[in-house]
Formats: C-alpha cells, sequence, structure tokens
C-alpha cells in the first residue's frame, strides 16, 4: 500500500477570490491533469477552484457545514478542510486504521466519481483523506 501527497483542501466561502489569490499570489497554475468529478447530486454540491505546483493539487473549496448530515458520516471534510493522500490499496489502508485504532468515514463514491475516500482525524483535530481511483 503507497501513499503520495495529493492534494490540499481550503475550505472557504470565497471560492473565486482565493482562486485568483493563488493564482497571483502564489503562481499556481489552472489543472485539467487528474481533476475529480464532482457528484453534486450525491452531498456535495459546492464550487472549487482548482489550481497547482505541477505535482500538488490545492482545492479551493466552498464550505459546506451540512455535507456530513447529507452523506451520513461522522467526519465533514468541507467545514475546515483537509489533506489529501492517494493510495494504490484503501482496502489494505482500512484495516491498517482498524488495526491503528482509527476510526473513519467511508465517504465510499459520496463526493468524486471514480474515487473512493475515507476521512479521520490527527491527533489535533485536522482531517486526513485517503482516496483510491476506481474504475
Amino acid at each position: 500500500m503507497k501513499l503520495t501527497l495529493h492534494h490540499i483542501n481550503l475550505s472557504t466561502e470565497k471560492v473565486g477570490e482565493m482562486t485568483d489569490f493563488y493564482r497571483r499570489v502564489l503562481c499556481l497554475q489552472d489543472t485539467e491533469e487528474d481533476i475529480p468529478v464532482l457528484e453534486k447530486d450525491k452531498g456535495y454540491s459546492g464550487e472549487v477552484g482548482f489550481v497547482w505546483d505541477g505535482a500538488v493539487q490545492v482545492h479551493l473549496a466552498e464550505k459546506d457545514v451540512m455535507a456530513g448530515f447529507k452523506t451520513g458520516q461522522i467526519v465533514n471534510p468541507l467545514v475546515r478542510g483537509h489533506i489529501a493522500y492517494r493510495t494504490d490499496d484503501l482496502d489494505a489502508f482500512k484495516a491498517h486504521l482498524d488495526a491503528q485504532g482509527v476510526p473513519y468515514s467511508d465517504w465510499a463514491h459520496a463526493a468524486v466519481k471514480g474515487w473512493r475516500q475515507i476521512f479521520f482525524y490527527d491527533p489535533d483535530g485536522n482531517i486526513v483523506e485517503v482516496h483510491e481511483v476506481v474504475d
């Protein structure tokens, strides 16, 4: 099971302004590579700006305090944002979390088409996503 940093998600009420800021000030570029297709009818219908440095994406997502309720999940990654890792074997990673005693919310395909996602908290309450791309 391999993990690689995929994106950092910042929750905001200013998607356009934040996207412009990250383009102008940090000189990040728009990307069409590996952009998630949002499942807007399954739980999260917000707008998202996507920029990157050529390796790691920044997702500037519209804050949605109700996304956890809409999906029936305890962890809501759209309140404060999160850091996201991609894995090649989500089931193995879930087994690893179970062995470590770390609870997680399994969002499955509720937010992104073609991604299986889980979310959990680190010891300081920061949200961590791990996802796998599936056909």
